[in-house]
C-alpha cells in the first residue's frame, strides 16, 4: 500500500514538472523585490505592506518607437522587470512599432504563447511548425485583428501596408524570453564554428564567415 502510495505521488510530482510554468501565486499578489540578493526562479516578493500603487502601473505604452535600424521596428516589452506587478501572474505586454515594409525578424518566446493585435495598419504574421513537417502558417491582419503564436515556435510580423503600423501584444509570461534567429545563429559569443554552420546551411564556408562578419 505505501509503494502505491508513493508511486502515485511520484506520478502527480512527474505531471506537475511536465507541465509547469510560472510560478503561480499563493496570495492575492508577489510584487517582485528587484534589489532582493536572493536567486529563485522568479522573484522574491516585496513586503506587502510597502507595496505601492506604482508597482502594479506603467505608462508609454501610447508612445511611438524608433524604428529608424536595419530592421524598420521597434518592441517596447513590459516584463517583470519593468513592472514589478507581474511576479507570479504568468503575463506580460509589448507594443511593437513598424515603418513601411518594417519586420520584426524570425523570434521565438522560449516561456510564453502570444496573442497579437494590430491597432494600426496592416501587418503580415506568421509562425512555423516544429519538425519534421515545418509548415508556414500566415494570415494577414488588419486593424482589430488578432493572431496567436504558439510558445517556443518561430515567427515573424512584417508591415505590408502603405504606412505605418503597430501593435499590441499579450504574452502567457512575466518573463516570456526572446531568441531572435538570426542573431543566436550568426551573432552568439563566441561564435559557432563555421564548419557547423556551413553543414547546417548547405553552403559555403566563406558565405558564413561573412554573414557572421555582419553580427
Amino acid at each position: 500500500m505505501a509503494a502505491r502510495i508513493l508511486l502515485l505521488l511520484l506520478i502527480s510530482f512527474s505531471f506537475s514538472v511536465a507541465f509547469g510554468g510560472d510560478p503561480s501565486p499563493l496570495q492575492d499578489f508577489c510584487v517582485a523585490d528587484l534589489d532582493s540578493p536572493v536567486l529563485e526562479n522568479g522573484f522574491v516578493c516585496k513586503d506587502p505592506k510597502v507595496v505601492k500603487a506604482e508597482d502594479f502601473y506603467i505608462s508609454g505604452l501610447n508612445l511611438r518607437g524608433n524604428t529608424s535600424n536595419p530592421f524598420g521596428s521597434y518592441a517596447n516589452r513590459i516584463t517583470v522587470k519593468e513592472l514589478p506587478g507581474l511576479n507570479t501572474l504568468g503575463i506580460s505586454v509589448a507594443r511593437a512599432d513598424f515603418a513601411p515594409l518594417g519586420i520584426n525578424p524570425p523570434h521565438y518566446h522560449p516561456r510564453a504563447s502570444e496573442i497579437l493585435t494590430v491597432l494600426e495598419g496592416t501587418l503580415l504574421a506568421g509562425f512555423v511548425t516544429s519538425n519534421p513537417e515545418n509548415r508556414l502558417i500566415t494570415k494577414v491582419l488588419n486593424k482589430g485583428d488578432a493572431f496567436v503564436f504558439p510558445a517556443g515556435l518561430v515567427h515573424f510580423q512584417k508591415n505590408i501596408g502603405p504606412g505605418y503600423a503597430y501593435s499590441i501584444s499579450g504574452l502567457s509570461s512575466q518573463n516570456p524570453g526572446v531568441v531572435t534567429i538570426a542573431n543566436a545563429v550568426f551573432g552568439s559569443n563566441p561564435d559557432i564554428s563555421g564548419h557547423i554552420l556551413a553543414k547546417a546551411f548547405q553552403i559555403d564556408r566563406k558565405v558564413i564567415n561573412q554573414i557572421q562578419e555582419e553580427f
